[in-house]
């Protein structure tokens, strides 16, 4: 979606943002002397640079409100009219260069792709990541396609992202209508995400965490929580535990929202932060003793991430063409499983 020419504040050059910040807001209210006329004219005369199939297209997968109610592209706009247009980012005119990466692909069809995404990877081309991502893997494997759809792209259709140290699924969207469709169920909140972590700490129960999520004023490259609201946006996440090793606790994490580093913050907001997480204390001996053998065993761990010991195990969502619920899964890599079963023995024998 970007690649060389770079724009200072554009989101999509953050590459550890969510799917929250890939879509863009256009609100209008229509003038007291506005003339009525068709909802896509009047959204093309105030944004130039978006087509007239873009915005119906966005019309017909209930994009585009009116009076916060979805219309059809045949709407007539009438003076007073709120109207609100909701569309992924629009697409940087900047080279994307192919590259011959292996892709470890769950599924994939006329429309969408669920690819799983190994550690150590930058999803999107950005500032310093020009080369070695997801997309670039991607755009390789798009332009080898047989006899793509009529309305493909012939570029990577991101929805939401996960951070580079994470692993785990990503649904891509290969056509526009598909991601104009995958991106109102996000913006809805009504696709499933769930995630595995292995925390500091021994979590007691299980539990939610609620708090606005929002860039520190002390340090603007990490979030964090602000609970009193003044600050940030809302988010939720749903945790419980899946097994105890009494110093870290392994947890499933549900997103009922999708914030930049959400279950990264708020599981430190609650004291226990992810394992090695580089950025938000994790990569530090939170619980344990200070002994030589404990030390060692701790960065016997460390070395085997190369982040935070993070997964998105389950994606669901409603297929944009079949208009039915799918659900894709996916194991924890190799690496996770090893450092689970190093606290395994170690709570044995410690």
């Amino acid at each position: 979606m970007d690649e060389n020419l770079i724009e200072e504040g554009n989101p999509l050059l953050d590459t550890e943002t969510e799917e929250e910040e890939l879509y863009e807001h256009y609100k209008f209210i229509a003038d007291p002397g506005q003339e009525i006329i068709r909802i896509d004219k009047f959204l093309i005369d105030r944004l130039p640079n978006t087509s007239r199939n873009k915005i119906q297209t966005a019309a017909k997968n209930g994009n585009v409100f009116v009076n916060a109610a979805p219309v059809k592209q045949n709407y007539k706009v009438k003076p007073g009219d709120q109207v609100a247009l909701v569309l992924p980012y629009p697409v940087r005119e900047l080279k994307l260069i192919p590259q011959d990466i292996p892709l470890d692909i769950v599924h994939e069809d006329d429309t969408l792709i669920v690819v799983n995404k190994s550690a150590n990877m930058v999803v999107h081309p950005g500032y310093g990541n020009y080369k070695g991502t997801l997309v670039n893997a991607l755009i390789f494997h798009f332009e080898h396609l047989a006899q793509p759809k009529n309305d493909y792209f012939g570029r990577p259709g991101l929805v939401h992202r996960i951070d580079k140290h994470t692993t785990g699924l990503l649904v891509v969207a290969k056509t526009e209508t598909a991601l104009m469709h995958l991106a109102q169920q996000f913006y809805d909140r009504t696709t499933e995400r769930r995630y595995v972590a292995l925390v500091w700490g021994d979590v007691k129960e299980d539990g939610t965490v609620t708090g606005n999520i929002g860039r520190s004023l002390k340090n603007r490259k990490v979030m964090t929580v602000f609970p009193d609201g003044d600050h940030g946006k809302h988010a939720v996440t749903h945790y419980k535990v899946i097994e105890r090793f009494g110093l870290v606790t392994l947890v499933e994490c549900k997103l009922e929202t999708g914030r930049t580093h959400q279950i990264r913050v708020h599981m430190k907001h609650i004291g226990h932060p992810l394992f090695h997480d580089l950025e938000y204390g994790g990569d530090d001996i939170v619980k344990g003793t200070k002994s030589a053998s404990y030390q060692k065993f701790i960065e016997n761990c460390f070395s085997l991430l190369p982040g935070q010991a993070l997964h998105a195990k389950t994606i669901g969502f409603v297929h944009p063409e079949s208009l039915q619920m799918v659900r894709f899964e996916s194991n924890l890599p190799e690496e996770f499983q090893e450092l689970l079963e190093k606290w395994r023995r170690y709570t044995a024998h410690p």
